[in-house]
C-alpha cells in the first residue's frame, strides 16, 4: 500500500478532495447535518491540561487521564463519576510549559498481570525520556513512584516538538513518537538523519533486554542491521507526530503530523517509511520551488492552514458501538481551530469523504478510547468530551 510521492504528478490534496482510502469496508455515507452533538463525558470532573486518555485491558473499565504538569488521574468509566484518584505524581521530575511536561502513557498488553505502564516526559527542556513504572501491589489505583526504569533518553536541541505518544502495537512492541527536535524548519536536519531518534516513530521490545539496553530491538525493524542508523527507528521524516493510533480492526498505524506553516498531514505509518520532512511539508516542497521527492511516502490526507487550522491532533479510526454514524471513520481534530473531522478510510474507492463533525472552538489536545473502543476528546479547557448521536 506504499504510495511513493513524485511531486511532478501530485495535485495538492486539500479538504474534501480525493485520496486513496485505507480500509476494506464499503464507502461511508455522509453523516446528516445536526446528526452529532459533542458533550461533556464526565461533567462532574475537571482536569488541568489533559493531553492523553487511556484505558488498560484489565476488566476494570477505568479511565486514566494524563495532565501535562505531571499527574495521571484514574476514575471509574461512569458519566456520573465525581471523584478521581492521583495514580501517578511525577511533578517533581519534570519541566512543564509550552510543549514540555508529561506527554504520553501506554499500558503493557499484560498490564492485568504484570502491572507495567510506560510514560514519556521531559525532565528538562533539552531532554525527553521514556520510562516504565509499576502499579502498587497494595492499591490498583496507585502507581509505585520508586519503580521507575528509564528506557530511553532522547536529547532535545530545542524545547518544542517533543512528540510523546506511546502505544503498543498488535505485534506487542512499544511504538514511540519523537518530534524533530524543535525550532522551526528542522534546522539540524534531524528528521532525515538516521543517526538520531528525532523526527521518527520508534519501535522497541520492552519484554527483552540486549546489548546493555533496558529493551531489545525487534528483528524486523528496518535498520536493525545498519552500522550507522539507530536500530530503534521504525519510520522517519516526520516533523511532530504528536498523536498516533492503531486501528483495532485493520492494525494500520495512523499518525497526525503537525505542519510548519502551510500543511497539516495524516500519514499511515509503514515499516521503514520516509515521510519527507523537511524536504517536503505534506506534498509541497518545503524550502524551495523544486525538490527531489523520490522515495518519500505521500500523506494519506492533508489540509491547508488558511482557515486557522494550524495544528493537527491525530485521532482514531472509530470502532465503537454508541455512535454508528462514525463507524470506520478516522476521527481527528485541530488544536488551534477546534474543528473535528471524520475521514472515510476505504481502500476500494477513490472517493474521500472528509466531513466536518464539530466546530468545537476547543483547544483539542488528544483523543482516546476506552475498553469498548468508544471515542473521547481531551481539551485544554479542562474537560473530556464525547460524541452523542441525536
Amino acid at each position: 500500500m506504499k504510495r511513493v510521492l513524485n511531486i511532478g504528478f501530485v495535485i495538492l490534496i486539500v479538504l474534501l478532495t480525493d485520496c486513496k482510502n485505507a480500509d476494506d469496508s464499503q464507502p461511508i455515507d455522509p453523516i446528516p447535518e445536526e446528526g452529532l452533538t459533542l458533550q461533556n463525558a464526565f461533567p462532574n470532573l475537571s482536569f488541568s491540561k489533559p493531553l492523553d486518555f487511556q484505558s488498560p485491558d484489565d476488566d476494570t473499565d477505568r479511565i486514566f487521564v494524563v495532565e501535562q504538569d505531571g499527574f495521571i488521574r484514574v476514575f471509574a468509566n461512569n458519566e456520573g463519576t465525581s471523584e478521581s484518584d492521583i495514580f501517578l505524581d511525577i511533578t517533581g521530575k519534570l519541566v512543564s510549559r509550552d510543549e514540555l511536561g508529561l506527554l504520553g502513557l501506554a499500558f503493557h498488553p499484560n498490564y492485568s498481570t504484570n502491572g507495567l505502564f510506560y510514560v514519556t516526559y521531559t525532565p528538562s527542556a533539552d531532554l525527553a525520556v521514556v520510562s516504565s513504572f509499576q502499579v502498587s501491589s497494595a492499591d490498583s489505583n496507585l502507581a509505585d513512584p520508586a519503580s521507575e526504569t528509564i528506557l530511553l533518553n532522547i536529547p532535545q536541541p530545542f524545547a518544542n516538538h517533543n512528540g510523546g505518544q506511546l502505544a503498543f502495537g498488535p505485534d506487542g512492541y512499544l511504538y514511540i513518537a519523537s518530534g524533530d527536535g524543535g525550532s522551526g524548519g528542522d534546522p539540524q536536519g534531524n528528521a532525515q538523519n538516521l543517526t538520531n531518534l528525532l523526527g521518527k516513530i520508534l519501535r522497541i521490545d520492552v519484554d527483552k533486554t540486549e546489548n546493555g539496553l533496558a529493551y531489545a530491538i525487534p528483528s524486523d525493524n528496518p535498520f536493525v542491521s545498519s552500522g550507522s542508523a539507530r536500530n530503534e527507528i521504525y519510520a522517519y521524516g516526520l516533523r511532530n507526530p504528536w498523536r498516533f493510533s492503531f486501528d483495532v480492526q485493520t492494525n494500520l498505524l495512523w499518525a497526525g503530523d503537525v505542519g510548519q506553516n502551510r500543511i497539516e498531514e495524516i500519514d499511515i505509518i509503514e515499516n521503514g517509511g520516509n515521510y519527507g520532512w523537511n524536504t517536503l511539508e505534506g506534498t509541497q516542497c518545503f524550502d524551495s520551488t523544486t525538490c527531489d521527492s523520490n522515495g518519500f511516502i505521500a500523506p494519506f490526507f492533508e489540509y491547508g492552514q488558511d482557515n486557522n487550522d494550524r495544528s493537527i491532533t491525530g485521532g482514531y479510526v472509530y470502532r465503537g458501538q454508541s455512535t454508528p454514524s462514525l463507524q470506520g471513520r478516522y476521527i481527528y481534530g485541530d488544536f488551534i481551530s477546534g474543528r473535528i473531522w471524520g475521514l472515510s478510510t476505504n481502500l476500494n474507492t477513490n472517493i474521500t469523504n472528509n466531513q466536518l463533525l464539530a466546530e468545537s472552538r476547543l483547544p483539542i489536545s488528544s483523543f482516546g478510547t476506552d475498553t469498548n473502543n468508544e471515542l473521547y476528546v481531551c481539551a485544554f479547557d479542562g474537560n473530556i468530551y464525547k460524541f452523542v448521536e441525536n
